[in-house]
């Protein structure tokens, strides 16, 4: 118990160290970028022509001050849970990501669900069922799906399920003018390719791992042992090689929550779905400091939880992982 505490109180403070420096890059980093974020606010027109009324907007957002100062605001903000106002939407910052983060999700969670079975039960067949026909089509398949871009096999689907087929719309979350069921029936719809894209890359992903681990727990002596002792080769399967082998999908599935969270934006952008993607792509455009602050910085959260919560699981699922740490 001590060793496993010892561990993840280690992982925490890792972890927090990790934040500091992202939220850090992250004051830094949109501040680097061209152009002026009042330009998108004010036009092009207004903006060179009233410098008065630019120079008044940097001061009502803080802008005019020195960089360390702002820094030190951007910090106190952060503790205090102030996210900051946009100045593209003009309303709170974390009102707007809450609004776009809770589309994402609806993306995210049956994503990684789908991906985590779809990619534990093929990935168990084909290192069950190695070098023969289906290991070899199936690991063929995956890996031509796992080297391609996300926003590429995206496209793929819109021009041919949505714009040849008609299959599917093109873009957005919903056609608007609905309620009820037939509203839910509709998202459903206009979900369906995202989801599917998604869940692609997370099965494939997922695929490979199991099939690498139950290849590796194959050659353990209790395998061989199993089969000496006379069992079937189902018990040998779900008794002994199974059961050893989905301890990595612990980290894996974790993992998949934080990088689809990542990953899911420039899908996002390509179905125009009105989630996380379009969210930092509308503040990219718009030089939005306080929103590419928020959005970034609850991506990041997601990622570093997802990590931290795999290592946690990690650490008491399996006691070398923690005693090795120890050492």
């Amino acid at each position: 118990m001590a060793d496993r505490t010892g561990y993840i109180a280690r992982q925490a403070i890792r972890y927090s160290v990790s934040l500091f420096i992202i939220v850090t890059l992250l004051f830094i980093i949109p501040r680097m970028m061209p152009g002026d974020p009042f330009i998108s606010v004010l036009g092009e027109e207004v903006y060179y022509r009233s410098p008065e009324l630019v120079a008044e907007l940097k001061a009502q957002y803080g802008l005019d001050r020195p960089l360390p100062e702002q820094y030190i605001s951007y910090l106190q903000n952060l503790v205090q849970g102030n996210f900051g106002y946009s100045f593209h939407y003009s309303q709170p910052v974390w009102d707007v990501i809450a609004y776009k983060m809770g589309w994402t999700f609806v993306l995210l969670i049956p994503s990684v669900i789908l991906g985590a079975i779809l990619g534990i039960v093929l990935g168990s067949v084909a290192g069950w069922r190695h070098g023969r026909g289906m290991d070899t089509a199936v690991t063929s398949l995956f890996l031509f799906i796992y080297s391609m871009p996300h926003y590429w096999l995206a496209m793929i689907f819109v021009l041919l399920f949505a714009f040849y087929l008609g299959l599917f719309p093109l873009s957005g979350i919903t056609s608007g003018g609905l309620a009820g069921a037939e509203k839910l029936k509709d998202v459903l719809w206009h979900m369906a390719l995202p989801t599917f894209v998604l869940t692609l890359f997370g099965a494939s992903y997922n695929y490979f791992i199991m099939r690498g681990s139950v290849l590796q727990v194959l050659g353990e002596g209790f395998v061989l042992t199993a089969r000496a002792k006379g069992l079937s080769e189902r018990d040998v399967l779900f008794r002994h090689v199974l059961k050893n082998s989905l301890l990595p999908l612990v980290t894996v599935i974790a993992l998949d929550f934080g990088f689809m969270v990542s990953g899911a934006l420039l899908v996002e952008i390509v179905f125009s779905w009105g989630g996380m993607g379009t969210l930092v792509y509308d503040a990219v455009l718009a030089r939005d400091y306080p929103l590419l602050h928020g959005s970034f910085l609850v991506i990041a959260v997601c990622v570093l939880a997802a990590n931290f919560i795999a290592d946690a699981l990690y650490a008491v699922l399996d006691p070398r992982i923690r005693g090795g740490k120890a050492a």
